[in-house]
This record gives C-alpha cells, structure tokens and sequence, in this order.
C-alpha cells in the first residue's frame, strides 16, 4: 500500500496553525510517507456566510491563493527524491453557485493534482451555515430552522450527492470529503438514525463509481471530543474496497503534529485479510 495522506492544510488555513509546511512535511517524511497532497481551502465567495468574522477564517483571500500555488509547486520541488508532495484544493460543494468553482477550476487545473471536494454548508433561514463549526451554532441556525435531525442529515447527503457529481467532471484525481462530517457533534445533538445513514451511504456507492470519485478516509472525528469516531465508518470502507473505488487515508492535519494520526487504524480498516 501506497503510504499517501491526501487530505492536509498550511499556513494558509485561517483556522489551523501558523506552522510552515516545510514543518507538516518533515513530519510526514519522518513517519514514512511516500505521497503527501496539500489540500488547502480556497477562497470562498463574497459573503458566502454572514458571519464576517467566520467568513474571514473559512478560506485564504482571493489574492493569496496565487501565493499559495507558488509555495506549493516550489516545495514539490525542493522535496522530489524525499517525497512526493501533490498540488491540491480543499474545494467546497456551493449549492447554487457552481460557477464559482468552475472559475477556480479553470484558472488552477493545469497544475492541480489532488482535489478533495466537501460539503461543510448548508442553507438556514438567512443564508448559508457551516455543519462543523461549533455545536451550539449546528443547533441555533441548522437544527432550529429545519426542527428535525432526520431532515437535516437528508439534505446533508442530497448535497453529497451532488457534490460527487460536481467532482466527477473534474479531470485531476478527486475524492469526496469527510463523508460523515454532520456527525461532528453527534454528542450534543438528538440521536442519529443508523439505519438512514446506512441507506444513505450505500446510495453513494454507485454514483462514486458512476463518476470515478474517491473517498477521504477522514480520521480528524478520532481527535474531536464530540465526535471521537472517524468520518467513514470501516464497513463503508470495505464496500469501496470491493467495488474498486480508491479509498485515501486523510489526516485532515491543521497542525504539523496531526499529520499521521490514526494510520495504523486506517491499515487495519483497509486490510483484506
């Protein structure tokens, strides 16, 4: 097995550390690592949440992603013969205004590798609200609006669904995001229905094969006090495994220590014997 974290971020994520890549790759390199993608958040549209504040921490500038690029591709260098370091966006699935994607798209394809396509939003009385930003806020702008957890996990997987359509006319390599990351608060919210969460991933095999999407094996739930479970459950995994859909560790790492936790999980939930 390719020993590849596809899912990581940089200093450029407003919302993680401050630490140099450099610092993420060394640790990457240290444990083994053949293949590192850097997947950081892009920019997002103007006012894509009300929260000006929160607005400011969900992706880098418009002006900054250029810089971003330059430091990844120059990094891609300096580390060939070490590892192999992939060139790729954190994309976010925009329900009703694709366009802005496809400019990013557009403007970025011919050096991007890697693209992990995720929904973090959903639609609320007022505009669009994050699922992962805090419990509180989950329960005032989601839960309050829509007065029904079921409802909400229901359109949380219409729009991964979309999302993987939206992913499968890209031409690099993609896999969908943190398949399960509406469970982040899962400890402070009504009880999840088991059985709809199954009916509802089992609906996505097809469409990733479909569309030749692959799945983040996200384990950042493992380090979040709320969750404490991976973002992919292991017999979801296996399905993908038998049906030939690739399958990515991702550690999600917004900090250097982050990068590599949980692989030896990730061994035994992908291990065939």
């Amino acid at each position: 097995m390719l020993k590849w974290d596809g899912h990581t971020h940089t200093q450029f994520c407003y919302h993680g550390s401050d630490a140099p890549l450099e610092q993420y790759i060394e640790q990457a390199i240290a444990q083994g690592f053949q293949r590192y993608s850097v997947t950081e958040h892009p920019p997002l549209p103007t006012g894509w949440v009300n929260d000006k504040r929160l607005f400011d921490e969900l992706g880098m500038p418009e002006h900054e992603l250029n810089d971003y690029m330059d430091y990844v591709l120059k990094l891609k260098k300096r580390y060939e013969g070490q590892i192999e370091i992939t060139v790729g966006l954190e994309l976010d699935y925009l329900h009703d205004n694709q366009e802005y994607t496809d400019k990013l798209v557009t403007a970025w394809g011919h050096v991007l590798e890697d693209v992990v396509y995720s929904v973090h939003f959903l639609p609320g009385e007022d505009g669009n609200y994050c699922i992962d930003f805090t419990a509180d806020d989950f329960k005032s702008n989601l839960l309050r609006y829509y007065d029904s957890i079921d409802v909400l996990v229901d359109l949380y997987f219409d729009h991964v669904e979309l999302a993987i359509e939206q992913a499968g006319r890209l031409p690099m390599r993609t896999r969908i995001g943190h398949i399960n990351l509406i469970r982040k608060f899962q400890k402070h919210l009504p009880t999840f229905n088991e059985k709809q969460f199954q009916i509802r991933l089992e609906g996505l095999l097809p469409l990733l094969q479909k569309h030749g999407v692959g799945v983040d094996v996200n384990i950042a739930g493992f380090r979040v006090a709320s969750c404490e479970q991976e973002y992919v459950p292991q017999w979801f995994i296996k399905r993908c495994i038998e049906l030939d859909i690739p399958v990515v560790y991702g550690s999600d790492a917004h900090k250097p220590e982050q990068v590599g936790l949980y692989w030896d999980w990730f061994e035994q939930a992908t291990s065939t014997s």
